[in-house]
């Protein structure tokens, strides 16, 4: 007689662990409501939700120490999981406050004991901010950071068309703490893994730690952005696996057309990490 498997990471059936493990996946996101629109760069809840399902069982808590409008905090809400996020920006804390609280009435009941905290903070101070808050052992963490500085390339279509409108930010501060407003890759990259490795104290062990990265373009070159990530923080943690978000409702364009090859990018790197 065949052994039932003993499943210690989720809730899922063994036919929905078994798709979630291919190793590629297209996810083409909704448009965003509007009360997040003034973001730059925001990572889509839908998303959220799918890792959230697999990496954790009801009731785990969820982390994101770069919260933004709180894409992480809705996605783990919807599935009845508590959730932490710690953000620099003032503005978009208080955003993600009131997205979760319109979250919370469209939901059934049951979810309003549900803790969501927003946090005003800085990443870089997590073990300062989990030892103020009193944060309980966080069972998974999932985080989007900024792609270097690529906010304030000039050339991006998506900027180019933000900076006609007052409402929508063009970059994600003016903050000197700012991970994105860091020119120097290498100090960028230093900083970044610095964030990243600060959050094992609060892990449990055994824990995950999904990043979605991407590697970037600028001056004519590649800065393996998600690659470097994987190298130097799997010094600290163990690096599980990727799985490569694809989309592929995105308009092309021609760069370099009769002259270099410069490819349409259209997916993100989504490391999984294990504190070990």
């Amino acid at each position: 007689m065949k052994r039932p498997i003993q499943n210690r990471l989720n809730d899922l059936s063994p036919r929905d662990w078994i798709k979630f493990q291919k190793s590629w996946f297209v996810h083409n996101p909704s448009p965003r409501r509007k009360a997040v629109l003034r973001h730059p760069a925001k990572f889509p809840e839908s998303l959220v939700e799918e890792f959230i399902t697999f990496f954790t069982k009801s009731g785990g808590w969820v982390l994101d120490p770069m919260a933004g409008t709180g894409s992480a905090l809705i996605g783990a809400l919807r599935q009845g999981r508590p959730s932490l996020g710690v953000e620099l920006n003032p503005e978009y804390a208080q955003i993600a406050r009131g997205v979760i609280a319109e979250e919370r009435l469209a939901l059934d009941e049951g979810f309003e004991e549900i803790e969501a905290l927003v946090i005003d903070g800085d990443a870089a101070s997590i073990g300062e901010i989990a030892a103020r808050e009193g944060f309980p052992p966080i069972d998974y963490v999932i985080t989007s950071p900024p792609y270097w500085d690529m906010l304030h390339a000039r050339g991006a279509g998506t900027q180019t068309r933000r900076r006609g409108s007052a409402e929508l930010d063009v970059v994600y501060s003016q903050d000197s703490q700012d991970l994105g407003n860091i020119s120097d890759y290498d100090v960028f990259l230093d900083r970044l893994v610095g964030v990243y490795a600060g959050l094992q104290p609060l892990l449990r062990e055994g824990a995950y730690l999904t990043i979605v990265v991407k590697n970037v373009k600028k001056g004519g070159r590649v800065y393996p952005l998600a690659w470097d990530l994987g190298r130097r923080l799997g010094e600290v943690y163990a690096l599980k696996d990727e799985r490569i978000w694809c989309q592929d409702n995105q308009k092309l364009a021609p760069y370099g057309m009769g002259s270099a090859w410069v490819s349409n990018t259209f997916h993100h790197y989504c490391l999984q990490f294990r504190k070990e």
